[in-house]
This record gives structure tokens, C-alpha cells and sequence, in this order.
């Protein structure tokens, strides 16, 4: 069985919630479920990757994972070191966990040099400043910079791709065990996006590192992950191994997202969204199952009990590493009944009709 200390990340139970202002005097206090109840484990040396629609909750996990936003309930663990709020405690753990940012020229500062940014961290934390320079010169060339031309210059001196180049070295400057990546080649051009995913590749097998990666786009989760994580209105719907998850969607909600990546098949064409409507209000969230309102397969138990997550029995991963939160998942063949039928997705054209 395994131990707390066989994993580099351990989360369970984490809770956010922002309160808003009322839309009146004298009204209620309003609360966004930011996110809900977020259990999830990872070992030394795995990238797992983060989806979902905008306002899932995807960024708030990382923030509140990075110490940023304080979390109102739960336990996180990360790389052996137990979160806590206190600035030691934070010290302790940013030096083990490290974040890059969707936004590469956000992200910098502009008054400071290529350089400065890097050694700004380790002498924070009480490196020498001639080991901490010898240390920024070591990583601008390990992302593909050379430290003599690019070390003095200013973020807005060098391209996106670069700044980009730039964040992820300034990352790995306290030699963390842990990186969160939040959207970080979303803005990137598809030339540069491969460059920079393949740099982070050798980059996680040269140091030994352990990714949590948000994004987007579909198909750069299942390039660089192991695992991957589904999330929808602020809770998990599905999780396992990427070839499982993609493979074998159990969650309706997975299977529109997947269903939403555009086919190189020309034959295959969408005919129908996979997904209608905007996501519920997270002020408001549906009782039960939370994409009910949303799901082709809803049916009355989907509306009375909240959905956990169980095992979904796929056969390469018997061992119960994929897991859905469905209500489906646990009713006998051919008993589920939904509310309202809904056409297919997908249909294929026949053969000659693309000619």
C-alpha cells in the first residue's frame, strides 16, 4: 500500500470559495463555489494535465496549490512539505514548488534584465550572487538561450517564445522538484509551442521533475501528460491515465470535450454541438450532479445525490487508477433512462461524398 511520502502531490478535500458583493443593500451575501472538494494524488516524475471549460475552477487549483490564494478547507502536500500560510512555511515550499504563468512579458519585470530575473529568487533565498549569476547563465543555456546575448536584455527585447524560454528557467533557478504550468504556450505560436513542449520534456527527464499542467487544448494535454484530470464547475468529473481518459471517456462531460477537438478525418463531421448552453452559475451551482443541467443522459437520480468518483473498469486500467463521477457508471445495463434523448454528436459521411 501506498505511503503519503510515495507521492510528490497529495490533495484532498480542497476548498475555495470568494464572496461577492451583494446586488443590493440588504440582499444576501452571494458566494462563488470556486472549487469544490478537490482530492487528487501524484507520484515523483508524472505530468498531469488539467482541463476544462473557462471558469472550471482550472487556475484556482493553481493558485491555491502555489500558496497565492489562501484555500478555506483541506490538506495539500507538496514534495514532502505540508502547505501552510505562515511566510516560513511558504518560503520553505516555494522553494520546491515553482509556477509559470500564462502571460511570458506579465510575468517579467520590465525594469529588470534577463539575467536579474533569474538570480532574483536563489538570493532571496540566500544564494551567493556569483553562484546565483553562474546559475542564471547555466539555465538560459539549458532553455536554448546563449546567456551572452540574451542575459542582458530587457522583456520587451526578446520575442514571446523567448520570454517564454525565459519564465521557465527563471522556474527552475531554485532547482525545484515540482512545476505548475497555468496555460504557459496557450499564446505561443504552433512552431514555437513544440519547441517549447519538447524543451519542457527534456527538461522534466534531466532534473526529475513532476508537472501539473492547465491548458486548453486537448491535444497538448495528451502530447505531454500521464495522467489527466477533467474538471467542470469547480469539481473533478473524471480522472486516470491519459490514454484511458481519451480512449475511454466515462463522463458525458468528457466525452463533449473530446468530441469538441476538430477530426483529421475528413469524413467525420460535426453535425450537432457536443455541448450546449453556458456552465451554471458557480454563485448558484445545480443540486447533484453539477453538469446535469448541461448532460444529454440526465435522468432524476442526477438531480437528488451528488455523483463520486468510482472506478470505470476499462480494461487497460483494471487496477482503478480512471475513475468518473457518474451516476450511469453504477446502474445496471439497460435500467438508465434519461429525460430528454438527444441525437448523436457525429455522423459519418459516405465513402466518395468528400470528392
Amino acid at each position: 500500500m501506498a505511503s503519503a511520502n510515495d507521492y510528490m502531490v497529495d490533495v484532498a478535500g480542497l476548498r475555495k470559495q470568494f464572496h461577492v458583493r451583494p446586488e443590493r443593500w440588504g440582499a444576501k451575501p452571494r458566494v462563488v463555489h470556486a472549487v469544490s472538494d478537490i482530492s487528487f494524488k501524484l507520484r515523483p516524475g508524472v505530468t498531469m494535465g488539467i482541463v476544462g471549460e473557462s471558469g472550471c475552477g482550472k487556475s484556482t487549483v493553481a493558485r491555491l496549490l502555489m500558496g497565492l490564494v489562501e484555500a478555506d478547507g483541506g490538506d495539500v502536500r507538496l514534495a514532502g512539505q505540508r502547505l501552510g500560510y505562515e511566510p516560513a512555511q511558504l518560503k520553505a515550499v516555494r522553494r520546491k514548488v515553482q509556477m509559470v504563468f500564462q502571460d511570458s512579458f506579465a510575468s517579467l519585470n520590465p525594469r529588470m534584465t534577463v539575467e536579474a530575473s533569474l538570480m532574483f529568487g536563489p538570493v532571496v533565498h540566500g544564494m551567493p550572487r556569483a553562484e546565483a549569476r553562474r546559475n542564471a547563465h547555466d539555465l538560459l543555456a539549458r532553455v536554448g538561450l546563449e546567456p551572452a546575448r540574451f542575459a542582458g536584455r530587457y522583456p520587451h527585447e526578446v520575442s514571446g517564445g523567448q520570454r517564454q524560454r525565459v519564465n521557465i528557467a527563471r522556474a527552475l533557478a531554485l532547482r525545484p522538484e515540482v512545476v505548475i504550468f497555468d496555460e504557459a504556450v496557450s499564446a505561443l505560436d504552433k512552431s514555437v509551442e513544440i519547441q517549447v513542449l519538447n524543451l519542457l520534456q527534456d527538461l522534466k527527464a534531466e532534473f526529475g521533475l513532476t508537472y501539473l499542467f492547465i491548458s486548453h487544448d486537448l491535444n497538448v494535454v495528451q502530447y505531454i501528460s500521464d495522467q489527466v484530470l477533467v474538471m467542470y464547475l469547480g469539481k473533478i468529473v473524471e480522472i486516470g491515465p491519459v490514454q484511458a481518459v481519451y480512449e475511454h471517456p466515462a463522463h458525458p462531460y468528457t466525452r463533449a470535450l473530446l468530441a469538441s477537438m476538430p477530426s483529421m478525418d475528413p469524413r467525420r463531421r460535426t453535425v450537432a454541438p457536443p455541448i450546449v448552453g453556458d456552465p451554471p452559475s458557480p454563485i448558484d451551482p445545480p443540486s447533484g450532479c453539477r453538469f446535469r443541467t448541461r448532460c444529454p443522459h440526465a435522468a432524476v437520480p442526477c438531480a437528488e445525490a451528488e455523483p463520486m468518483l468510482v472506478r470505470t473498469h476499462t480494461q487497460t486500467h483494471a487496477d482503478g487508477s480512471h475513475q468518473a463521477a457518474c451516476h450511469m457508471l453504477n446502474a445496471a445495463p439497460g435500467s438508465w433512462q434519461p429525460l430528454v434523448p438527444t441525437p448523436p454528436v457525429h455522423t459519418r459521411t459516405t465513402p466518395g461524398a468528400m470528392a
